[in-house]
């Protein structure tokens, strides 16, 4: 399977959006985030990627269709989110490229494409003189009615990527799941590591 992994900046990155907001919606309906999204809402929180100088969006392309991509943008400027998880760290927001999602339809897993957007993220991140790079994960309790009996978590992958859970980094974000009626908040752990 040829799948070509390119990073955009400027007004390529503006254009792949709307298709990113598309894949946000399809790929985290699914387990671990449960998201029930829609359009509006992903245009508006994709826009601090359409104002940010030093944002990408890494894209996985099946020829010329977007099948899969992942963000970045320096993590001051998400500090309204994250300030109160990054508290007591110690560590300097200024110096964290924020890795923010990473979304692949599920028949191109298992190709490479994962390892690519981070290495993408991270040339990206080094290129503009950060130190470290950072995500967050959400955590679900594992006796969730909804977790499928074949999920595998992806910490293996992360750490394989030179990635450990940031000690007491835990962001609190809300969105409906896809089986409740109401918005909820759910825990999301931060993982870090030096570039």
């Amino acid at each position: 399977m040829a799948i070509r992994v390119e990073a955009m900046t400027g007004a390529a990155l503006e254009a792949a959006l709307d298709d990113v907001a598309r894949l946000r919606i399809a790929v985290f309906r699914a387990w671990p985030y449960l998201y029930d999204g829609d359009l509006g809402y992903e245009r508006e929180y994709l826009q601090s990627y359409r104002d940010s100088e030093r944002a990408v969006v890494v894209g996985a392309f099946d020829g010329d269709r977007l099948v899969g991509a992942s963000t970045g943008a320096p993590l001051a400027e998400h500090a309204d989110d994250f300030a109160a998880a990054f508290k007591d760290t110690g560590v300097d927001l200024g110096e964290v490229f924020y890795c923010a999602e990473s979304v692949l339809l599920p028949e191109y897993r298992g190709h490479g494409v994962g390892h690519g957007f981070f290495d993408a993220r991270e040339a990206h991140a080094r290129k503009h003189g950060f130190a470290k790079t950072a995500f967050c994960g959400v955590q679900r309790p594992a006796d969730h009615p909804l977790r499928p009996d074949s999920y595998a978590p992806l910490d293996p992958f992360w750490r394989k990527r030179g990635y450990e859970p940031l000690e007491g980094a835990i962001a609190q974000f809300s969105w409906k799941d896809v089986d409740q009626a109401e918005e909820t908040q759910k825990p999301l752990q931060f993982w870090i590591r030096d570039l």
